[in-house]
């Protein structure tokens, strides 16, 4: 059988020849920076702009090829109009896709929120091309009971989220595509949260203990959306995790602790391809 062609387009843009998530081919918008041992930067539910990894691209470029795709539905990407069951694992097969349209074979990976959780099944799924995880602001939980009310916002009436975001999420996907994003988003976690209802425990089908990469856990001590007891529960499963927790909220690396959360990736970054992480 022939091997998938894979199209890196001048504009940055890739092309997959097949996503778990639709209509092939998928086109992928993709930022890039920097030369080096790969850095995959994996953006949260709302994309990449309104939490922006900017900063943090150009300190890990420094010393590493950094790339950031946006998912199918996001951003410069291809719509989506929902997002199925289980859209964490068919992202994290969809990001491996990405890195090898981009010819990388292993990465570190940097995941904030929803990216986190993509992040972590890419390693569960693809043991050997992870060579590290940072996982930001990370969802472990399916019961987020804390944010039902948040979630039922976002998909109902997500201009009331905030200015901030909207102005950010306009600019990243377009207005009035913005809207979309978030409540495609905002009804795939309803759904979770009536599965955590039904009894359902984690969002890794009890398999988040098969991570064999390093990892560094950043955290938010005011994160709103994690709740009671969440991160002690995710660090029964991986007991060998690094756990930072910084003066912040769900973005420890776009607030005031930017500088603290950028100096703990890239370090952590350095070490996982070092083989000392």
């Amino acid at each position: 059988m022939a091997s998938p062609r894979y199209v890196r387009n001048a504009v940055p843009h890739l092309t997959l020849p097949a996503s778990p998530f639709g209509p092939a081919p998928a086109r992928l918008h993709y930022r890039e920076q920097g030369r080096g041992p790969a850095v995959a930067i994996l953006h949260g539910g709302w994309g990449y702009r309104v939490y922006s990894f900017d900063p943090q691209m150009r300190v890990l470029a420094a010393a590493h090829r950094v790339v950031a795709p946006d998912r199918s539905g996001y951003g410069g990407s291809g719509d989506l109009a929902d997002l199925p069951a289980g859209f964490h694992q068919l992202a994290a097969q969809e990001t491996m896709g990405a890195l090898d349209a981009l010819g990388i074979g292993e990465a570190v990976l940097w995941g904030h929120s929803d990216g986190a959780v993509i992040a972590a099944w890419a390693a569960i799924l693809h043991p050997r091309r992870v060579r590290g995880l940072v996982l930001e602001a990370f969802h472990y939980l399916k019961a987020k009971e804390a944010s039902a009310a948040f979630f039922e916002t976002g998909a109902s009436a997500p201009e009331q989220l905030g200015e901030q975001p909207a102005r950010a999420m306009a600019e990243d996907h377009g207005d009035p595509r913005w809207r979309a994003v978030v409540g495609m988003n905002s009804r795939a976690w309803l759904r979770i949260i009536e599965q955590g209802r039904r009894g359902e425990r984690d969002l890794y089908q009890g398999r988040l203990a098969e991570v064999r990469a390093p990892v560094l856990l950043l955290h938010g001590r005011r994160d709103p959306r994690t709740e009671p007891g969440e991160i002690e529960a995710a660090r029964r499963d991986l007991p060998r995790a690094r756990l930072a927790l910084l003066d912040a909220g769900h973005s420890p690396h776009s607030g005031r602790a930017g500088a603290e959360a950028t100096r703990l990736a890239a370090a952590f970054a350095a070490e996982a391809w070092d083989g000392r992480g």
